[in-house]
């Protein structure tokens, strides 16, 4: 992630990545976040930066993933923490502020994808072939393997579950990266999208079948 698009503060200041963080988080303090909070919504302004540069680089790894584009996951965690701010006074702390946040950002990135489904279905014919980033035909995961063929098995492997978790349904793929890639506990995703528990497991379980059933592909691909 190049300096051109890593996320600002409301200031427009751009933030490092904290050393030797893999991917540039903030260390979270709730009861640090509960008093910039109550500060925040009394109208100090530097209380909500500091807020907001405790968690976006967070907001933005994941936004990231899903989006599978740090443009567009950067305009995301500005628009995310824009709505936070405008409706900073109507947050009633039930929830963590960091898991609110997570929900606007997967809320707006969600939406982005359905967008995307849609611009998609109307520029692209019924029945055109998928292709991915390098431009390889991925009707299946043993052709995208083949191209690879110079990598390493574990390169050739990661590479065929980030196409199969590419094309898992959008819900399902959410939960897959919040749970398995973010670390989030059910309830964390639960708060962050508004959705039940039991819901999140079933969505969890469908998307972790998928993978499995990728997997095994890549497997029986390579052992013909």
């Amino acid at each position: 992630m190049g300096p051109t698009n890593r996320p600002m503060t409301a200031n427009g200041k751009r933030l490092d990545p904290l050393p030797g963080s893999d991917d540039g988080s903030f260390p979270v303090d709730t009861d640090e976040d509960s008093a910039l909070l109550v500060r925040a919504q009394q109208g100090e302004m530097a209380a909500f930066e500091q807020l907001v540069e405790r968690h976006q680089q967070r907001v933005f790894a994941m936004t990231s993933r899903m989006l599978r584009s740090d443009d567009d996951a950067a305009e995301v965690v500005q628009e995310a923490f824009l709505a936070a701010y405008r409706h900073l006074k109507e947050f009633r702390a039930e929830a963590a502020f960091g898991s609110w946040v997570y929900r606007i950002a997967s809320n707006f990135a969600l939406m982005r994808l359905r967008h995307r489904k849609v611009a998609a279905q109307v520029e692209e014919p019924e029945g055109a072939p998928n292709f991915n980033e390098r431009g390889s035909l991925i009707d299946d995961v043993a052709d995208w393997s083949r191209d690879a063929e110079e990598q390493t098995l574990d390169a050739e492997l990661r590479g065929a579950i980030d196409t199969a978790s590419a094309r898992l349904p959008e819900e399902h793929r959410q939960v897959f990266l919040l749970r398995d890639v973010e670390g989030l506990s059910y309830e964390e995703i639960a708060q962050a999208t508004g959705d039940s528990v039991p819901a999140i497991k079933s969505r969890l379980h469908r998307a972790r079948l998928s993978l499995r059933a990728a997997i095994d592909r890549f497997y029986a691909e390579r052992a013909t």
